[in-house]
């Protein structure tokens, strides 16, 4: 069973019903209870980094991801949901995240060519960094997903799997251990997307 954290941002029943069309079980759940009987968990999340931080914290979510991941359960985050995995967001000021893995959320501003539009958004091909990263083991070089986005993970070679370019390549996915984020939306990416989906389910407890 996959477990969504339902922690007020997010497309949580468009993920379900991604998850459903894999014929996977999955639940949107904030009941720790939940998360400690799932074996797999999904951070999505969309909006402001700072506000988002503080709603995990509230909840102590924050916490409980924490404590799953050092029990080896596979994580993924999805869009802001993967940038809450690093250190810190510099996101309109300067924010802890889960720490989960190295590295930090910067503009994509500071990196792209002044003529390109912010957010990104649309459909980009994705370009592998990582050798038989299980998170894309059923994608192939140059598959398109779709991507909404102002800000990007930096200083995180230790845990890129894609990148996509946008004027710069930008972090597209990530994967250490038991931990996985996609930039991206896979609910939102068609076929792509339900295949890294699939992928994601069949990772095992490390």
């Amino acid at each position: 069973m996959v477990a969504i954290i339902d922690y007020g941002v997010g497309n949580l029943f468009s993920l379900k019903s991604s998850f459903g069309a894999i014929g996977e079980e999955a639940t949107v759940t904030s009941d720790p209870l939940e998360l400690e009987k799932a074996e797999h968990i999904i951070l999505p999340g969309v909006g402001a980094f700072e506000d988002a931080a503080k709603k995990l914290a509230a909840t102590g979510l924050d916490t409980v991801l924490k404590e799953q991941v050092a029990k080896g359960k596979p994580l993924m985050g999805i869009c802001l949901g993967m940038q809450l995995l690093f250190d810190k967001s510099y996101e309109y000021g300067e924010f802890d995240g889960l720490g989960l893995l190295r590295g930090e959320i910067r503009p994509i501003a500071d990196v792209i060519p002044s003529g390109y539009k912010i957010p990104h958004i649309g459909w980009n091909s994705l370009h592998f960094t990582q050798e038989n990263c299980s998170l894309l083991k059923y994608s192939r070089e140059g598959d398109y997903v779709y991507f909404v986005h102002s800000f990007y993970a930096a200083n995180c070679d230790d845990s890129v799997a894609a990148v996509t370019e946008y004027g710069a390549p930008l972090t597209a996915a990530v994967a250490k251990g038991n931990v996985y984020g996609c930039q991206f939306h896979p609910e939102k990416s068609g076929e792509t997307g339900l295949r890294i989906l699939k992928a994601f389910c069949e990772t095992e407890a490390v």
